[in-house]
């Protein structure tokens, strides 16, 4: 079923960017417990999400892990004046997005070597949530915006030797949602959209210059997503028309990009404890403008069709975890993580309104026998509070919070 184009666009990159915005960093497990620090270290049936190279070092025999994520987005507020977009002046506008909650399963796995090769498959979301206000103001922009993007995984890892080894995969991502939005008697937008299966790839590579020191670097490649559909509601044609034009259900399309990643980490290990840090960067300077192409003529020429400038930055984030076994059934696990927003203060609206973050997290891991465990980890994100002045908000965003919880099983063959 073809769906909405304005939502496929405008909620993709509206909900992608939880590392710096909606991104979702945290796909496993241990992932979650380290603040996303996780890439050298990994040793677990997660391993070919974060790093398939090194699957080579991980132990004989096949694993997976099930889990879910329940993610928590506290109601965001906003203080301040806002443009009018009848109007075209500044109104005082003071309101409160709601509260968001979301179950999200998971799962990866990771099978015996087979010669100096292993596969692996993950099935994660590794971006989407919602936002949603029921001010006027607000409403006329963002009334919904909600995402989900599922991805495909399938990876392998290749060892050159007992110091080197090399991993990479191909990702398929799928992604749609829903964007609502309305000024009485002027406009309202209520869509629903999707793309087809779009494709990428990642590569990684570890080195181990000792056996408790590991160097790895992962590039996830950006993917373009063609997004295609439809829409329905109403907009005011102006004279000489001066009446209420239904939106025509006509196809329509947009491309947004689903930006490239790098991330470099070191992990050492000294008795039953690894730590390990890790620098990311996205590269979302690919973001430069968002443009709909509608079929309907009347949407295509009023202010929905025209480009949107965007020009996001590249975005970092740097992250410290610790993994300290205390005894063969229990393990410990704590991060810490500075992310930047990559959304400049010109384009930043309340469909998305996002700042630079710091992220705190625990986690443990039981095992009840040797080849069964459970695990839970909590991650709290706190953004700083922003002050926005553009042509379209002079006002400031406080209380930007998300609570995530993981709950998993795990079972190694």
């Amino acid at each position: 079923m073809r769906k909405n184009l304005f939502a496929g666009g405008t909620l993709l990159l509206t909900a992608v960017v939880f590392g710096g915005g909606y991104k979702i960093p945290e796909q496993s497990l241990r992932s979650m417990g380290t603040a996303g620090a996780y890439m050298s270290s990994a040793n677990s049936a997660d391993t070919n999400y974060y790093n398939p190279a090194n699957m080579s070092w991980m132990a004989q025999g096949a694993e997976m892990e099930l889990g879910f994520k329940y993610i928590n987005l506290p109601s965001v507020k906003f203080r301040g004046n806002a443009l009018d977009p009848a109007l075209k002046t500044f109104v005082i506008s003071d309101a409160s997005s709601k509260s968001e909650n979301f179950f999200i399963p998971y799962f990866h796995y990771v099978g015996p070597s087979v010669g100096d090769f292993r596969f692996g498959l993950s099935l994660t979301t590794p971006a989407g949530l919602s936002k949603r206000w029921t001010a006027k103001i607000p409403k006329a922009t963002a009334e919904e915006f909600t995402l989900r993007v599922i991805e495909l995984s399938m990876g392998m890892s290749y060892r050159v030797n007992d110091k080197l080894s090399l991993g990479g995969g191909l990702r398929g991502i799928y992604a749609d949602g829903k964007v609502k939005y309305q000024y009485e008697n002027v406009y309202k937008v209520d869509m629903e959209g999707d793309n087809g299966l779009a494709a990428g790839y990642y590569l990684a590579v570890s080195y181990k210059p000792s056996q408790n020191f590991n160097l790895s670097a992962l590039y996830r490649s950006k993917v373009d997503l063609e997004i295609k559909g439809d829409a329905k509601g109403y907009l005011y044609l102006p004279d000489p028309y001066n009446t209420l034009h239904s939106i025509n259900p006509t196809g329509g399309r947009v491309s947004v990009p689903l930006p490239a990643e790098f991330r470099l980490g070191a992990a050492y290990t000294h008795g039953k404890t690894t730590v390990e840090l890790t620098y990311e960067r996205t590269f979302w300077s690919d973001y430069n403008k968002l443009d709909f192409n509608f079929a309907d003529i009347f949407v295509e020429m009023s202010p929905l069709g025209e480009p949107k400038e965007k020009d996001w930055k590249d975005s970092d984030t740097v992250r410290l975890g610790i993994i300290h076994s205390f005894n063969e059934r229990f393990t410990g696990m704590a991060g810490i993580a500075y992310d930047n927003t990559p959304i400049p203060q010109k384009s930043l609206g309340f469909e998305l309104p996002d700042s630079n973050a710091w992220i705190l997290s625990l986690g443990g891991i039981y095992k009840p026998k040797p080849n069964w465990e459970v695990g839970l980890a909590y991650l709290f994100v706190t953004k700083d509070s922003r002050r926005v002045q553009n042509a379209t908000i002079d006002g400031k965003f406080s209380d930007l919070k998300a609570h995530l919880v993981n709950l998993s099983v795990g079972y190694k063959f």
